[in-house]
């Protein structure tokens, strides 16, 4: 008799969608305490509104490059806060800066970033 060759692959697809699956059991049961590591605080260089401008602006490089000094994107470096802060909320028609892509203190927070670099 003949080893049929696609078992261990239907072996390792449902091994791995039993995974998922109680991996989300696991998630779902957890959400408070996964949602409670991430509110906002005055320390690690989040906003009172709980932003963390640094680590928003990571949505920002695919754009406007590693360092913001440009990409696809003009560069960021040098713009005035409030300027950011109207873009991400109002956006600039025909380019990908859509209104309302961050809320207003995620983009307050990035604003801030920004502007403070050099």
């Amino acid at each position: 008799m003949k080893n049929n060759p696609i078992i261990p692959y239907i072996l390792i697809m449902v091994f791995g969608i039993g995974l998922i699956f109680f991996m989300s059991l696991e998630g779902v049961g957890n959400k408070e305490e996964i949602a409670g590591g991430h509110e906002g605080t005055e320390e690690g260089g989040e906003t009172a509104g709980g932003a963390d401008g640094e680590a928003l602006v990571s949505a920002c490089i695919g754009c406007h490059g590693g360092d913001l000094t440009g990409g696809v994107g003009p560069s960021l470096v040098g713009l005035e806060a409030d300027h950011i802060v109207d873009v991400l909320t109002n956006g600039i028609e025909g380019t990908p800066m859509t209104p309302g892509l961050k809320t207003p203190d995620e983009a307050q927070a990035i604003a801030e970033y920004i502007s403070s670099l050099e």
